[in-house]
C-alpha cells in the first residue's frame, strides 16, 4: 500500500474556473477509471501463472478500494471450456462484472486463489479453441454497458498470457483479433499486454502482439522482459492500472505563432487518512449538505447572483460584480511563455519555494507536439541548459516564474521504464522570498569534530527512496478497515521501517558513534531530561502569571491571549470547578467565578 503515487488531480486548482474544451476539477473528483483484467484460463498458465495473475487481481482490488474506491474493475478468463458471456461466445467467461471493488469480491478472488485452482478444470475448465477476438469484444461490451451508467476517465485491458501466438496457424481468428483491437483503440480503450512466461520459456512479442497494441505516444516502445516474479508483476501492474492524469493541460509558447501542448502532472502527493462519511442512522444512507445563504434583516434566500464582493477604500465600501472580479483577477491566458534559456548550474537548491510539477506534450490537442518536446528536451540536456518561463496556471492565478528543468528517461534492466522523460517544473522565488537572518554567535565545532561526524555519516549512508518508508499510521488505519471488511481476527503483519534499526547502526557504526560522542558531549555534560523539561515549563507558567490581574484581565475581555496552559493555571490556582479542557470552555469558567 504506497503512500505517495502519482496525483489525479492538485489541490491547489480546485477552486479554478474550468478552461473551455478542458475537464474541471469538479469533473476530475467524479470520474472513474475502467479496468478488466483479461487472464488466459488455458491449461499451459497452470497452476503458477494463472496464481499469479489472480494475486495481481486481488492486490489491485485492495490498492484501489483504498486510492481510488470509485474507479470499475471486471475480470475475464478466456480458454476455459465453459461460458459466461452476453454474447454467449464460447470458452470465454466474465468472472467479475465491471462494478466497484468489494470486500466480498477480494474474499471471492481468494478463496479461487487458495482452493479453486485444484477444482478449476471441474468449474471452468480449459480450452485452446478460444478466438481472442471475441475476448476483446466481450471486454468492449462491458465498457459499453457500463459507461452508459457512470461517467468513465480511461478505460484499460491488462491481458496477461504466457502463449506468444494464441492462433498459430489460424490466419482468420488473428485478422480478427487484429480488427477487434482496432476497435478497441477507436473507443479509447487502452490494451496492456502483461506477458509472462515459466521457467526456460520465452515469449516473442513481435509473433502476434506487436500488430494488437495501440502503443500512446506516453508509453513505451519496447515492451519489457516477461515476468516471472509475483513482485516484479505486481509492481507493474500497480503502474498500468492506474492511468496517469494531467492536472491541466495548457500551451507551450515557444516564441510568437509557435505553440505546442503540455499536460502538467503531480508525480507526487501527500496520502491523508479518508475524510468520515455522515451516514442516517436508520439507513446508513450517505448524507447530502445543502447549503443557502440568508439575508440577516428578512431572511430571504439569497441567489448566487445577489452576493457582490466589496472593497473598503477612503471609508466608502466599493461594490464589484463577479464579472469585475473574475476579470481582475485575470493576468493573461494560461499556459507557459518561453523568456529564455539559463545554464542549469544557475538553478540552487535553497531556490525551493514549494513542490514542483512535471510537464510532458500532449499530442491529442495540438498534433506534432511530442516532436517538438522531445527536440527541446534533447537539446536542453545536450547543452545543460534550463528553459526559463513565465508560467500561468489558469485563468484566476497570478503568473510565476518557473524554471523547466530537462530529465532524460531511464530504464532498468528488465527494460521497464524508472524515469519518465520530460521537464520539472520548479518555482523561482521573488525577491521578497530572500531574508538575511542574523545569528547569535554560537560555539563551532572543532576541525577533529568535523571529521569524526564525516565519518559517522560515511558509515550510515545508504540509498535512501521514499518508496521503502511507508507511513505507519496510514498503513495501520487501512489494515484495520481491512480486517474488518474482510472478516479477519488476525491483522496483516506490518513492519514499521521508519524506526531506525538499532542493531544494524550499532554493528555498523557502534565505535564511531562514541568516539563521536566523546568528542562533543565531555564526561560533566548534563542531559535535560523530560522532567527537568516539564519543570522548566511549568516555572515559566507560574512567572507568567505573577504580574497578571486575572480579574481585570477577564472584565476587559483579554483572557483570550493567554494560552492553555496558563488558564488552566489560573483555574488550580484559584480552585475553580470545572473539567473543561478546551480554551473556550476554560475563559468561560474563569469569567464566571469573577462574575464579570
Amino acid at each position: 500500500m504506497a503512500d505517495f503515487g502519482y496525483a489525479r488531480y492538485g489541490d491547489e486548482d480546485e477552486n479554478e474556473e474550468d478552461e473551455e474544451g478542458e475537464v474541471g476539477s469538479s469533473s476530475r473528483l467524479n470520474q472513474r477509471d475502467g479496468l478488466i483484467f483479461l487472464i488466459d484460463a488455458s491449461e499451459s498458465m497452470f497452476d503458477d501463472l494463472f496464481q499469479l495473475s489472480l494475486k495481481a487481481v486481488k492486490s489491485t482490488m485492495q490498492n484501489k478500494i483504498i486510492s481510488s474506491e470509485r474507479d470499475l474493475i471486471g475480470t475475464v478468463f478466456f480458454g476455459t471450456e465453459k461460458k459466461d458471456n452476453p454474447h454467449d461466445f464460447n470458452h470465454i467467461y466474465i468472472y467479475q462484472s465491471l462494478e466497484q471493488p468489494g470486500a466480498q469480491r477480494i474474499l471471492d478472488l481468494e478463496e479461487l486463489e487458495n482452493n479453486g485452482i485444484s477444482t478449476f478444470d471441474k468449474d471452468f475448465g480449459h480450452s485452446r479453441n478460444y478466438s481472442l477476438g471475441d475476448a476483446f469484444w466481450t471486454c468492449l461490451e462491458m465498457f459499453s454497458k457500463a459507461d452508459s451508467n457512470k461517467t468513465m476517465g480511461s478505460k484499460r485491458i491488462l491481458l496477461f498470457t504466457n502463449t506468444d501466438d494464441p492462433h498459430s496457424g489460424n490466419t482468420k481468428l488473428k485478422n480478427f483479433a487484429e480488427t477487434k483491437a482496432f476497435d478497441l483503440s477507436s473507443n479509447n480503450i487502452v490494451l496492456e499486454l502483461m506477458h509472462l512466461k515459466k521457467s526456460g520459456e520465452t515469449f516473442d512479442f513481435n509473433i502476434f502482439y506487436k500488430k494488437l497494441l495501440y502503443i500512446n505516444d506516453d508509453e513505451l516502445t519496447e515492451l519489457p522482459d516477461p515476468s516471472d516474479k509475483i513482485e516484479e508483476l505486481l509492481q507493474r501492474v500497480r503502474a498500468k492500472d492506474h492511468k496517469k492524469r494531467a492536472l491541466r493541460r495548457i500551451p507551450l509558447s515557444l516564441g510568437e505563432g509557435l505553440n505546442i501542448s503540455v499536460g502538467v502532472y503531480n508525480l507526487v502527493r501527500h496520502c491523508p487518512k479518508p475524510t468520515s462519511i455522515k451516514l442516517n442512522k436508520k439507513d446508513n444512507a450517505e448524507l447530502v449538505t445543502h447549503t443557502k445563504t440568508y439575508l440577516q434583516e428578512t431572511g430571504e434566500v439569497l441567489m448566487p447572483q445577489d452576493l457582490k464582493k466589496s472593497q473598503t477604500y477612503g471609508g466608502r465600501k466599493i461594490c464589484f460584480e463577479n464579472d469585475e472580479v473574475a476579470e481582475m483577477k485575470k493576468f493573461g491566458e494560461p499556459g507557459l511563455y518561453l523568456m529564455g534559456f539559463k545554464p542549469t548550474a544557475c538553478l540552487k537548491k535553497y531556490f525551493f519555494v514549494k513542490p514542483g510539477q512535471f510537464i510532458y506534450p500532449d499530442e491529442n490537442k495540438t498534433a506534432g507536439s511530442t516532436t517538438l518536446f522531445t527536440a527541446l528536451l534533447q537539446k536542453c540536456l545536450d547543452r545543460d541548459v534550463t528553459p526559463i518561463c513565465k508560467y500561468i496556471p489558469g485563468n484566476n492565478f497570478p503568473p510565476r516564474f518557473v524554471t523547466l528543468l530537462p530529465q532524460k528517461e531511464e530504464i532498468d534492466e528488465h527494460k521497464v521504464q524508472v524515469t519518465p522523460p520530460g521537464f520539472h517544473v520548479i518555482f523561482l522565488p521573488f525577491a521578497d522570498d530572500f531574508r538575511k537572518l542574523n545569528y547569535d554567535a554560537k560555539p563551532k565545532a572543532t576541525k577533529e569534530q568535523i571529521d569524526k561526524a564525516k565519518e559517522v555519516i560515511k558509515k550510515l549512508n545508504f540509498k535512501f527512496s521514499s518508496d521503502n518508508f511507508e507511513n505507519p499510521v496510514l498503513q495501520k488505519h487501512w489494515r484495520n478497515i481491512e480486517a474488518l471488511a474482510l472478516k479477519r481476527v488476525d491483522l496483516e503483519e506490518f513492519v514499521d521501517h521508519t524506526m531506525p534499526p538499532t542493531e544494524a547502526l550499532m554493528k555498523r557504526a557502534g565505535k564511531v558513534l562514541e568516539e563521536f560522542k566523546d568528542l562533543v558531549f565531555p564526561s560533566d555534560y548534563y542531559q535535560k531530561t523530560k522532567a527537568s523539561s516539564s519543570a522548566a515549563k511549568k516555572a515559566k507558567t507560574e512567572d507568567a502569571l505573577i504580574d497578571i490581574d486575572i480579574k481585570e484581565e477577564a472584565r476587559a475581555g483579554r483572557l483570550t491571549k493567554l494560552t492553555v496552559p496558563i488558564l488552566k493555571e489560573i483555574i488550580k490556582k484559584h480552585k475553580i470547578a470545572t473539567t473543561a479542557t478546551r480554551k473556550n470552555d476554560l475563559i468561560d469558567a474563569i469569567v464566571q467565578h469573577f462574575g464579570v
